[in-house]
């Protein structure tokens, strides 16, 4: 069975490509090919040459583990202020969001 194609808007292209390239120059500024770092990361040579290249298909745990081998810092990871920060807005919101269902039982 086939993915069904998924459109990106282009923030998201533009994001995935700039992280892609800061990823190649990491890589070379190690001295590292690219078979070297796909075996550091477990994956393909041809997955790393996706990645990249800026391409939409890896999986972005892959993606943030290429780019912790390489020392491109992620999201918060290194910052205990904006975990918390996350944390006590996230525990200021509801752990779902329904649709009311019907019409919401207005009966006037």
């Amino acid at each position: 069975m086939s993915r069904r194609p998924h459109s990106y808007s282009p923030w998201t292209r533009d994001a995935i490509g700039v992280l892609g390239r800061q990823i190649a120059a990491e890589r070379r500024v190690r001295e590292w090919t690219q078979a070297e770092l796909a075996e550091r990361a477990g994956i393909s040579t041809k997955t790393l040459i996706g990645i990249e290249k800026g391409a939409t298909g890896a999986a972005i745990g892959t993606v943030f583990e290429v780019a912790a081998l390489v020392g491109i810092p992620l999201v918060g990871a290194m910052e205990p202020a904006a975990r918390q920060l996350i944390d006590n807005r996230l525990a200021l919101l509801p752990t779902r969001v329904d649709r009311p269902r019907g019409d919401g039982g207005d009966d006037f």
